[in-house]
């Protein structure tokens, strides 16, 4: 598949810097008409785009005086980037989701071949004014997953995006970073570094052009493209008018997984996170229980349990007559027999081998429990009681 030819790709480079991300209308416009068609009818040169507004087609007009997209394009290829349409060989097909909302296409810093690293990628988002619970749980997940062979996917934004890609890092992982701006402009100016250390190490991914700027909505409409490229979506802390959750809902109506990670019920910052799991999305707490939800089949996540105590290893026999030993005053055979609905001789038996392993103690014709532990859960050592006699009764 040769891809888009020489004037395809110009006219959609051109797209990038006329109009905003994610416009629906301008997808349907591409769609029917082809990239050079459209690009005339948006700056006049031909006829313009069926129901298009006078107001449009004067911005677009205007945008256009001030943009050069051969510019464009030779400016990334000296940063060592590269420009990628639909109908590359390195577009990420997941992306064709979005509908007529898919972008235009995909400036590119980094040498990582954006659709193969995109196969196994999740996306970690969240808060920017995170706590430190936030970050570190953040800068976990991102190292974890890295270490699983998985992409982490994220904003670069201050807070919970940062400390993801800052863990894939220091791993030693692979990371991308979709920014709501130029890929030559670093945003926040505060990641300029950790941005520079993505493009080496990683992907730099933008819908706009060279010098394009980041706006509110922008920042928004970023999001559906995070959504879309990955597997799935993990929130660490988030408001309710996070726009981690927009990511989240987007990957939900993607048909992608939705994950969140819960925090403390008394923070606004989890509030987010928590109505999200309300709304079905999966709760997680680790990579590996991201890895279960979003891997190939057989990427389990290891059983969780609690610590195994001396009553566990119990035979079911000797189980049920503890049980039925009651804590004080202790009780005789028959009636112990009885509770854990056992024979006298088979009950007499368990008993003996519960006094060996100390658990219960005999008194007369009476048995009890040794102490309190014996019932609580709490570990033990298997053997003889401490100051009980050596040799026979």
């Amino acid at each position: 598949m040769s891809g888009p030819g020489p004037r395809e790709r110009l006219a959609r480079a051109a797209l990038t810097g006329l109009t905003e991300p994610g416009d629906e209308h301008v997808g349907r416009w591409l769609r029917e008409m082809g990239a050079e068609a459209l690009l005339h009818g948006l700056t006049g040169a031909g006829p313009p785009p069926k129901g298009a507004r006078p107001d449009r087609l004067e911005g677009c007009r205007a945008r256009a005086a001030h943009r050069d997209p051969a510019r464009d394009l030779a400016t990334v290829a000296r940063m060592g980037g590269r420009f990628i349409c639909p109908g590359d060989v390195e577009w990420p097909g997941q992306l064709n989701d979005l509908g007529d909302a898919r972008p235009i296409g995909l400036w590119v810093h980094g040498s990582p071949n954006v659709r193969l690293w995109a196969l196994r990628s999740v996306a970690v988002v969240g808060a920017r004014a995170c706590t430190d619970y936030g970050s570190y749980v953040a800068a976990v997940l991102g190292s974890g997953l890295a270490e699983r062979g998985w992409v982490v996917v994220s904003g670069a934004a201050f807070g919970v995006d940062g400390a993801a890609h800052r863990g894939a890092l220091a791993a030693g992982g692979a990371t991308m970073a979709v920014l709501a701006s130029g890929i030559d402009v670093p945003y926040p100016r505060g990641h300029a570094e950790l941005l520079g250390r993505i493009a080496e190490q990683g992907l730099v991914l933008a819908e706009l052009p060279p010098g394009g700027h980041p706006t509110r909505s922008r920042f928004v409409l970023r999001n559906r493209v995070i959504a879309a490229l990955t597997r799935g979506t993990v929130v660490v802390e988030a408001e309710y008018r996070s726009g981690s959750l927009v990511t989240a809902r987007h990957a939900r109506q993607l048909g992608r997984h939705t994950m969140g990670v819960p925090g403390p019920v008394t923070s606004g910052l989890s509030a987010g996170v928590h109505e999200l799991l309300r709304e079905g999305a999966c709760l997680v707490t680790d990579a590996d229980e991201i890895t279960e939800l979003i891997g190939d089949m057989g990427e389990l996540a290891p059983e969780r349990r609690g610590p195994v105590v001396a009553r566990d290893l119990l035979p079911e026999a000797a189980a049920r007559t503890l049980e039925a030993v009651p804590g004080k005053g202790g009780a005789e055979l028959a009636l112990i027999a009885r509770n854990a609905g056992m024979g006298p001789d088979r009950t007499l038996g368990s008993l003996y081998e519960l006094q060996a392993l100390g658990f219960v103690e005999r008194l007369g014709d009476l048995w009890q429990l040794a102490d309190a532990a014996s019932t609580s859960g709490t570990s033990k050592p298997l053997g003889r009681r401490p100051g009980a006699r050596r040799g026979g009764a």
